[in-house]
């Protein structure tokens, strides 16, 4: 990627400003389109590292959702739920990691019609070495201190808060690994 010889998020504030006065709500435009670009920026550079083990981030993201469950196994819906997915998307990420053969599909006992999916020791492989790789890159957020990446954390807490993401209560304690 060649960087740009200016700050696209700026001079979009700037023009907006002058478009829409001084109490429009350039600020907040530039803050909303700074996560969406960083989101951008962040993605491309996890489907770089998640293709070296035969991956895009989206899969991975289901690995690692698959290897956090207690019985290493969800439904498609429910991996569409926790991922934000369609179904149909879901349905096609489970379908390339079973071709891959980091899952393997499973016919769902509360649901006749309902599939579940199930990591293989394969996918737990390829999912242990993808976030080996973004542990390693920082999560690409090495350009900000400890203390700002807790910042940005707490800060984008209240925003999915506010949309609805979860409920914000005390959190439950996780039962001990098994």
């Amino acid at each position: 990627m060649t960087p740009l010889d200016f700050d696209p998020i700026e001079r979009a504030e700037i023009l907006w400003e002058r478009r829409w006065g001084a109490d429009s709500a350039h600020t907040t435009m530039a803050a909303a389109t700074s996560v969406m670009r960083v989101q951008q920026l962040l993605l491309a550079a996890f489907d770089a590292l998640a293709a070296r083990h035969g991956l895009t981030f989206a899969r991975y993201e289901a690995l690692v959702l698959l290897a956090f469950s207690r019985e290493g196994q969800l439904s498609m819906s429910r991996i569409g739920e926790r991922l934000m997915v369609h179904p149909t998307s879901a349905t096609n990420i489970v379908q390339r990691l079973a071709a891959s053969g980091f899952v393997e599909r499973l016919p769902n006992p509360a649901d006749g019609r309902g599939t579940l999916a199930r990591i293989t020791p394969s996918g737990v492989a390829a999912m242990e070495a993808v976030t080996a790789a973004l542990d390693e890159a920082d999560f690409g957020l090495d350009a900000l201190t400890s203390a700002q990446v807790e910042t940005l954390t707490s800060l984008l807490r209240h925003v999915r808060v506010a949309a609805g993401d979860f409920r914000d209560e005390p959190a439950a304690l996780l039962p001990e690994a098994q």
